[in-house]
């Protein structure tokens, strides 16, 4: 699969480091687990800039973003300006996986379960071809609505 370069803002580039050395506890921890192509090989970065946004975590060659929503994203203007921000995003094929911070601090293994069930169902074919690991097999029921996916 071709890396798609995806334009952004270059101002966002320096605050997306300031954010990486500023990381909050749940994107510490999600980070152990998709660092180092753990999750069925894929390379994920944090934080990326697109467009004119920052998004927690992205892979590239998914075209997958991932979201970690904490108490600031509780007030319904928050949770619309996010929504705004995630139809702008997709309209550059990006899909999203929303998490909640205490999702990630709680039950950290059902939130990479989601990812990782994710990846292989949207990712089956490719990784055939490559010759990687499609995973056993055994997935668990999750059908979430396309804007809240991922959620738990």
């Amino acid at each position: 699969m071709n890396r798609e370069i995806l334009p952004y803002d270059p101002y966002l580039k320096e605050l997306a480091r300031k954010l990486r050395n500023e990381s909050t506890l749940s994107e510490i921890i999600l980070w152990k687990s998709l660092r180092g192509k753990q999750i069925q090989g894929y390379d994920f970065h944090r934080p990326k800039p697109i467009l004119s946004y920052i998004v927690d975590f992205y892979c590239s060659e998914l075209k997958l973003a991932i979201e970690i929503d904490g108490v600031s994203h509780d007030s319904e203007e928050k949770w619309k300006k996010d929504i705004n921000r995630q139809k702008k995003l997709e309209n550059l094929r990006i899909t999203f996986l929303r998490f909640s911070d205490s999702d990630v601090k709680r039950n950290i293994d059902s939130v990479v379960f989601v990812i990782e069930s994710w990846i292989i169902k949207n990712s089956s074919l490719e990784r055939g071809l490559r010759g990687m690991p499609l995973g056993d097999g055994k997935l668990g029921e999750h059908t979430p609505s396309p804007s809240r996916e991922g959620s738990l």
